[in-house]
């Protein structure tokens, strides 16, 4: 099942480099930028959108291993798992990254909810060519996918189908509004890197059914959705039939 959206941006995708993936992880304006980012989801309302997609998914069985591409510092997967605390029993996750920014004060929070978490250092693309026959139950991303051009992001989603028995992706939805919410992210206290990778993130951002229409040809099995999550997030959902079924 793949649901539609109205119409398609008028502007293409247009993916260029952003100030925090070339900063230095210790930089101070890279470590305001990632505080800046924490603002940005409870705006965007990043943790109900996630939950709204697992309801979507019809998620009824706890999720044993999950993997956040993109990862972060993992404190919006710890929202999520506090959300969804009493629901889902605990297990793995994993954080892919470049870059270890999981603090020691959030690795004991994950572990008093029950999450064994490690993190995976590593670019994403390498992590797609490797040979790993690691599985996972769930994974996720946060404005992530949006930093791939087309055939790598093609790549990327092709090695997630096969690893993954669900797949939830929150990204920049690329239309006015967000446009529009990109350039007064300085009432929010945002730094010059944050206002300059928003615009730079919507510009790269996802329409309609862009993300579907790369996912890997002849995967019949997968109920996808792909939806405008107001007010500033294009969301893909998808499982693979009889995963997390009761």
């Amino acid at each position: 099942m793949r649901s539609s959206s109205k119409s398609a941006a008028s502007t293409a995708r247009l993916v260029r480099p952003e100030h925090l993936d070339e900063l230095p992880p210790h930089d101070p304006r890279a470590g305001r930028s990632r505080r800046d980012l924490r603002r940005v989801h409870r705006v965007m309302g990043s943790l109900q959108i996630l939950v709204g997609a697992i309801t979507r998914l019809d998620i009824r069985v706890s999720p044993r291993r999950i993997l956040e591409l993109g990862g972060g510092d993992g404190t919006l997967l710890l929202r999520l798992l506090r959300a969804m605390r009493g629901t889902w029993l605990g297990g793995d996750v994993s954080l892919l990254d470049k870059q270890d920014l999981l603090s020691t004060a959030t690795r004991r929070e994950f572990a008093a909810l029950g999450w064994n978490v490690e993190t995976l250092r590593t670019d994403a693309i390498e992590w797609a060519r490797s040979a790993t026959r690691e599985q996972y139950d769930l994974c996720l991303t946060n404005l992530f996918l949006h930093h791939f051009r087309p055939r790598a992001l093609a790549e990327l989603l092709a090695a997630i189908e096969s690893r993954t028995g669900a797949f939830i992706a929150c990204e920049p939805r690329r239309n006015t509004l967000s446009r529009v919410g990109s350039r007064l992210l300085f009432l929010l206290g945002a730094n010059d890197v944050t206002r300059h990778d928003a615009a730079i993130s919507v510009d790269a951002g996802f329409a309609a059914l862009e993300l579907t229409g790369l996912w890997p040809a002849g995967c019949g099995t997968w109920h996808i959705e792909e939806y405008f999550a107001r007010p500033f997030t294009h969301c893909f959902a998808g499982r693979r039939s009889r995963s997390f079924r009761s």
